[in-house]
């Protein structure tokens, strides 16, 4: 059991093959870790395959189509210092940006003051100016250690960061949900030109801070939303409204409603199960609601979240973590950088954070944690 918790954390982006003729003598966990082997040494060599700054500008063209941004030889230098393994691979990054592509620069300002204006909203202000970071107002005091990590992980570069302000949703649970269509549309209005166009720059443009100013009120980017940016969706299921709009209309889960939860829904694994059917070989499919209408009835998070604010509106929201179909923006959770969930094992058999070594370990599996993305039933 260990080790098949083990190679479901491993797989990490692509589909771990796994060929239908397999030798017989070969169990499928030895094949699946072979696998997932191969693709970690793979990603990692291509997620670090410059070696100089002018390698990391063309590989970043080749990759995204686009110039890379002001400040983009000071980034280098910092993760080189570092030995960062990631030089090359911002796919995370690029997949939650990208369709912000497609809205003008004032109307991403208005809608992140729209997000966080209101308390009610559980969206939290941080505003840089003049490479310097400050929490906003109207901040819950039992979230602002949120904001003193943001704060915390900024301070070796927050002086490279043009004047902003961000907003960042202090609840567990993600925000921002597209329908397919809107997002497909997003998507398209975001593509990047072909081949590159416009002069290179290596600066942000200038007075950032005006853009940012709140006090006019003759400004109509500064007017109250006439709606309400989010919606109380707390303790009730929303598979249907929220949780599988980003899927195209022809998938499992946009066309089915109705799953009899005294079976398995076997269709829903076996896309992201090896051939027998018994293990898990694609983690990143697995976390897809799109093949799996029955989540709808076992997930926590769909069925019956504890804190759930969300929009079908692309406003710019950064969370921790999102689920699979979400338009939030990822940012490093600052649990680690705030101590919230120290690992400091003992080599004292008589304490209680003992950690035995390995070899004297038992071969179990158990749960450790609180059940905080969803209320029980």
């Amino acid at each position: 059991m260990v080790i098949w918790f083990i190679v479901c954390l491993a797989g990490a982006r692509k589909f771990l093959h796994v060929p239908h003729k397999a030798d017989a003598r070969i169990h499928p966990i030895d094949s699946l870790i072979k696998a997932a082997s191969l693709q970690h040494d793979a990603w990692l060599k291509q997620a670090s395959a410059s070696k100089t700054l002018d390698d990391a500008v063309t590989e970043y063209r080749k990759r995204y189509k686009r110039h890379p941004p002001p400040g983009f030889d000071d980034w280098y230098r910092y993760a080189t210092e570092r030995s960062s393994v990631v030089i090359d691979d911002f796919d995370n990054l690029m997949d939650d940006l990208r369709p912000f592509w497609a809205i003008q620069p004032a109307e991403i300002r208005k809608r992140t003051r729209d997000a966080f204006v209101d308390p009610w909203n559980e969206v939290a202000q941080l505003t840089i100016r003049s490479g310097k970071a400050e929490i906003g107002p109207d901040v819950k005091p039992t979230h602002r250690w949120m904001l003193d990590g943001v704060i915390a992980m900024m301070k070796n570069y927050v002086d490279k960061i043009p004047d902003m302000d961000l907003g960042f949703n202090i609840n567990d649970e993600p925000r921002i949900a597209i329908p397919y269509a809107d997002f497909q549309d997003l998507l398209k209005k975001s593509a990047p030109t072909e081949p590159l166009k416009g002069k290179v720059v290596n600066e942000f443009s200038k007075d950032r801070s005006a853009g940012w100013n709140y006090s006019d009120p003759d400004d109509p980017n500064n007017l109250p939303p006439s709606i309400k940016p989010f919606e109380d969706r707390s303790f009730t299921n929303t598979f249907h409204t929220y949780g599988s709009i980003a899927c195209p209309p022809s998938s499992p889960a946009r066309r089915s409603h109705a799953w009899d939860t005294r079976t398995l829904c076997t269709s829903c694994l076996a896309p992201h199960s090896d051939p027998t059917g018994l293990f898990l070989a694609n983690w990143t499919l697995s976390a897809s609601p799109c093949h799996q209408p029955d989540l709808a009835h076992l997930h926590g998070f769909y069925l019956s979240p504890a804190a759930f604010k969300p929009s079908q509106v692309l406003y710019p929201v950064f969370s921790q973590s999102k689920a699979d179909g979400y338009a939030d923006i990822r940012y490093p959770s600052p649990w680690n950088y705030m101590d919230k969930a120290v690992y400091a094992p003992s080599d004292n058999a008589s304490d209680p954070a003992y950690d035995p070594p390995f070899s004297e370990k038992k071969e179990t599996l158990f749960w450790r944690g609180a059940t905080s993305e969803g209320l029980s039933r």
